[in-house]
């Protein structure tokens, strides 16, 4: 990095006079696994789905409807062209797909909040794209700006979350075609950690780009990565020409992009583990691969988002079986590409932050951890099939998150976790509660959380009774009361701000 890079992203002299008045937030380091990932499904079986899945790939095709460049990037790379579909010939793909790096490093303007992406290593980012809103004083609600800046408030001061995220809901007080820079704005200022990019149309991906080389420079953003932005397939086998566009920005710009199938089984995909695979394995490839073609070395992602559908209602369903089963067999096949995996999250169906919520949530997040998932987007917040972030629902799932971090670090067995002292010390019939050993270790040797309650019956009683809601709502308020802007360069704030107003005033208000 160049001393006029750093000097930038040091902040400057007023920036540093902040820092030291600044309350320091601690942010854990990314989950590194010291535990097995587990892995269902066989080689023999792996092996069918992707034989399978080139099979599509080259008989049935995909679609890149209303994208006549794309169509001539893949004519040129040796793919058969006919109308938008295109078949790529058996093996082309995943040959393109191997010049995508196995991973790679996000930084952060604050350089102590970067974080690598891939191998053993599990990044987790908050809820993503719902309209509403939630909390236990305003209810269902449609999102505003001044709630989404709460969100990127919270995310910055939750100890388990490494990113700030992205459309942590769409303020829709803001005109569409403007909103994003706005929410980027607040991620850039109210927030030092990673974020991630607009992708509603190219050229607001392309506004995120510019808006990064003000706050990192652009030299530093040329040759590195900054923004990590969703790309989601329009399943099955369709490849809108928005999103990508968007892949095109940011791919030309070096900035990563999850290429993530949005499956729905039975509804986008087939109701069998194996055919969903199938399509998520051949979209995933074909998404990557025309990333390559775009620009060889391109960071990106394998996503899978997938939930099962209710044969009854025909709603969406989470933290099923046949759900964690896909999510262990994608991550076992972006291993077998050597890419980084991204799927998983806090994800339930239900309408309030309950008992629902709490089981569906669970079942998805472990299924995550134990998946091998590298980048967990919904890790916090995501209520009623997505159309919500709750606000309670955040701070309990960031909580929880915690709970990862201590089961990833695996089962020490040194000297220390051996406990031979303690337990000679004990001996027969005695407590541990005062020996030498738990002395030493009692801080930090279970984890706990910061949210649910421990106490006797009596003591809960006399504070009101409250239950899991009420008390992610006080810790809500406690956070956002005690929450202090990190700093940023003021020259860096106000280039960012004439940016943005000068892109707006350029623009007519827009609802698409």
């Amino acid at each position: 990095m160049s001393e006029r890079i750093a000097r930038k992203r040091g902040g400057g002299g007023a920036a540093r006079r902040a820092a030291r008045q600044a309350v320091s937030f601690e942010t854990a380091p990314t989950i590194v696994r010291n535990i097995p990932n587990y892995e269902p499904i066989d080689a023999a079986t792996l092996d069918i789905i992707e034989r399978n899945a080139e099979t599509v790939l080259e008989e049935i095709g995909v679609s890149f409807p209303e994208n006549p460049e794309a169509l001539e990037i893949w004519r040129n790379a040796g793919a058969e062209i006919d109308g938008d579909r295109v078949r790529i010939p058996r093996g082309l793909a995943r040959e393109l797909c191997k010049t995508a790096p196995s991973q790679f490093t996000h930084h952060a303007r604050n350089p102590e909040r970067s974080v690598t992406i891939g191998g053993d290593n599990l990044v987790l980012a908050p809820v993503y794209g719902p309209p509403f809103v939630r909390d236990i004083e305003g209810g269902r609600r449609y999102a505003v700006m001044d709630d989404f800046e709460n969100f990127v408030r919270l995310g910055y001061m939750s100890k388990y979350l490494h990113l700030s995220g992205g459309t942590v809901c769409e303020p829709t007080d803001i005109t569409v075609n403007k909103r994003h820079l706005d929410m980027l704005l607040a991620h850039m200022t109210l927030s030092d950690k990673p974020f991630m990019g607009s992708v509603t149309e190219p050229s607001r991906a392309q506004d995120s780009v510019e808006m990064c080389e003000i706050l990192f420079g652009k030299d530093f953003v040329r040759d590195n990565t900054v923004m990590t932005s969703l790309i989601n397939i329009n399943s099955p086998l369709t490849f809108d020409s928005i999103m990508m566009g968007a892949l095109e920005v940011y791919a030309k710009a070096n900035q990563a992009c999850i290429i993530s199938p949005f499956i729905v089984g039975g509804a986008m995909a087939p109701v069998s583990v194996v055919g969903t695979l199938t399509q998520v394995l051949a979209e995933v490839l074909a998404g990557v691969a025309y990333s390559q073609l775009i620009r060889p070395g391109a960071p990106v992602i394998f996503g899978a988002f997938v939930a099962s559908i209710d044969m009854n209602s025909g709603a969406p369903t989470f933290g099923t079986p046949e759900s964690s089963q896909i999510l262990y067999g994608a991550g076992q096949l972006a291993r077998r590409l050597n890419l980084p995996f991204r799927s998983g999250g806090g994800l339930c169906g239900s309408k309030l932050p309950d008992a629902q919520a709490g089981y569906e949530t669970a079942n998805t997040l472990n299924a995550a951890l134990l998946g091998g998932v590298n980048f967990m987007l919904h890790a916090c917040g995501w209520l009623e099939g997505g159309l919500v972030a709750s606000f309670e629902k955040f701070v309990m799932d960031a909580d929880q998150l915690g709970a990862l971090h201590k089961m990833a670090a695996g089962i020490s067995n040194d000297e220390n976790a051996q406990a031979m002292s303690a337990i000679e010390e004990v001996g027969p019939g005695g407590h541990y509660l005062g020996c030498a050993h738990t002395q030493a270790n009692y801080q930090d040797a279970f984890w706990r959380s910061d949210v649910l309650d421990y106490k006797p019956f009596e003591t809960w009683q006399d504070e009101g009774s409250r239950d899991t809601e009420n008390l992610a709502a006080a810790k809500v308020k406690s956070l956002l009361a005690s929450y202090q802007q990190p700093p940023l360069d003021p020259e860096i704030e106000s280039k960012l701000r004439t940016y943005i107003a000068e892109k707006k005033s350029s623009l007519p208000d827009s609802l698409t």
